[in-house]
């Protein structure tokens, strides 16, 4: 099976087996060798004899010539199963043991009689120097006896069953550890792979159009991070179907009326209700223009969402395009007896933006004003410099917005007075379309609003360098 967890239980217990394995073999090794190296040296401790015995020749030859003569007359070829290995209470102390290995080596540590022959002529090494009893000849060490014991096979029963049981408990802890290792092993896999199946199946339901799927943010750090990662993007894309339903509903509510109203028209000239007259074809062709204006709003809105825009930016004076800007607003706040106000200051730097766009933004927030300022307000148009950037602002007495609207401001075709109309509202598409202007400049765009007093709408956008 091709599953992760599967995968991962598979991986603990090869590792435990690889380890279980290794750490018995070592274990066996080093509980042989430390039962040898115990023997080896109860052996050598015991012969006490042995050792009196080459002390004396030594004495009288003055050298290890020929020391072969002592080891020679040793008795018998092994020792009684029964008892330890050498019983110097009843004074066996130089009985021989078949396969067992007797070395005598000089002051040096240089071997000059091994009973087995092989090893004549070498130097014992520091370990066996540490379990080999010295020879004392006249206060000074003359040489060094080590017996070791045989290789595996070769061990007396006792000996050898002894040893046969360390191995079995080693192996018998080693089935036990492994055991205990893969079950845990097992427990974790799954443990480790939930989440990613609880992912999997929100993902799937997602896929099959429920958007409401979310993923609980446990376990690791990576898990969670994971789950909240999912969770963000199971919500955005929640919010966007939301917004591509809303957009649907509302490009359809907004070409309704003006398609009404021109096949009400031209049905009614067809059946002669009304005449072939100038007017009615003017009032007709008004309601294309709304519907080409609308088009034309829906277009400019989906290419700046998508970052599609094309700008011309260059260093501009935003004082002149304020001043242009207001200048073509003038006729129709005097006309509504509304006051328009510039504040801007005299030091204020160029800015990187295109110059129409901005003419744009202006225009969208000026108009926006003027439709929700009464006869007798006041409109002002301020600007002034930041850290590295020039606030522009557009500030009116209207009738302000509440608080409960001012987070949906810059939504699109939302309107504060649902009453309003298109031809006294506007397409509902101004401010969300000049929010994504100033946002493709690299600026920023907010509003302020308190009921009864009015509204300021303000931007920045980034000093020229």
């Amino acid at each position: 099976m091709n599953r992760l967890w599967v995968r991962l239980t598979l991986a603990f217990i090869l590792v435990t087996l690889v380890g279980v394995s290794t750490v018995a073999l070592l274990a066996n090794l080093s509980a042989s060798s430390q039962f040898r190296h115990y023997l080896a040296r109860s052996a050598t401790m015991g012969q006490s004899d042995l050792v009196d015995d080459l002390a004396a020749y030594y004495e009288r030859q003055g050298s290890w010539d020929s020391v072969e003569a002592v080891f020679d007359g040793m008795s018998g070829p092994t020792q009684p199963e029964k008892g330890p290995p050498f019983d110097h209470a009843q004074g066996k102390g130089r009985m021989r043991r078949a396969g067992w290995q007797s070395i005598l080596a000089d002051e040096q540590g240089l071997i000059v009689y091994d009973s087995q022959g092989q090893r004549v002529g070498e130097t014992i090494s520091r370990s066996e120097r540490e379990i080999a009893r010295p020879i004392q000849s006249q206060g000074q060490t003359v040489g060094f006896l080590l017996v070791i014991p045989p290789g595996r096979g070769q061990l007396r029963p006792p000996e050898q069953s002894f040893l046969d049981e360390v191995n079995r408990a080693l192996l018998l802890a080693g089935v036990l550890a492994g055991t205990v290792s893969i079950l845990l092993g097992l427990g974790l896999s799954r443990g480790l792979t939930a989440p990613l199946a609880r992912l999997t199946a929100a993902a799937r339901r997602i896929a099959g159009g429920d958007l409401s799927q979310r993923v609980p943010e446990t376990g690791s750090t990576e898990m969670a991070a994971l789950g909240q990662a999912f969770n963000l993007m199971a919500a955005n894309l929640e919010k966007a179907e939301e917004l591509r339903r809303n957009l649907v509903a509302d490009v359809a509510h907004e070409l309704r009326t003006p398609l009404s109203v021109l096949q009400g028209n031209l049905r009614a000239i067809l059946d002669g209700v009304y005449p072939l007259e100038q007017a009615e074809i003017a009032a007709l062709y008004d309601e294309t223009r709304l519907l080409s204006r609308l088009v034309d709003d829906l277009r400019e809105l989906a290419q700046a969402e998508a970052g599609q825009l094309r700008l011309n930016l260059q260093p501009t004076d935003a004082a002149k395009v304020i001043q242009a800007t207001a200048s073509t607003f003038a006729l129709a706040a005097e006309a509504r007896e509304i006051s328009l106000v510039l504040q801007v200051a005299d030091d204020l730097p160029p800015v990187l933006a295109d110059p129409d766009r901005l003419a744009q933004v202006l225009r969208n927030l000026l108009s926006n004003a003027l439709r929700h300022t009464p006869p007798g307000g006041q409109i002002s148009i301020s600007a002034r410099a930041a850290e590295g950037t020039v606030e522009i602002a557009v500030a009116d007495t209207g009738e302000g917005i509440r608080p409960e609207d001012l987070p949906h401001v810059f939504d699109r075709f939302w309107r504060a007075d649902r009453s309003r109309a298109r031809e006294t509202g506007g397409s509902g598409l101004g401010l969300a379309i000049a929010r994504h202007l100033v946002q493709a400049h690299g600026g920023e765009m907010g509003v302020e609003s308190k009921v009864g007093q009015g509204s300021r709408f303000w931007f920045s956008l980034p000093v020229a360098s």
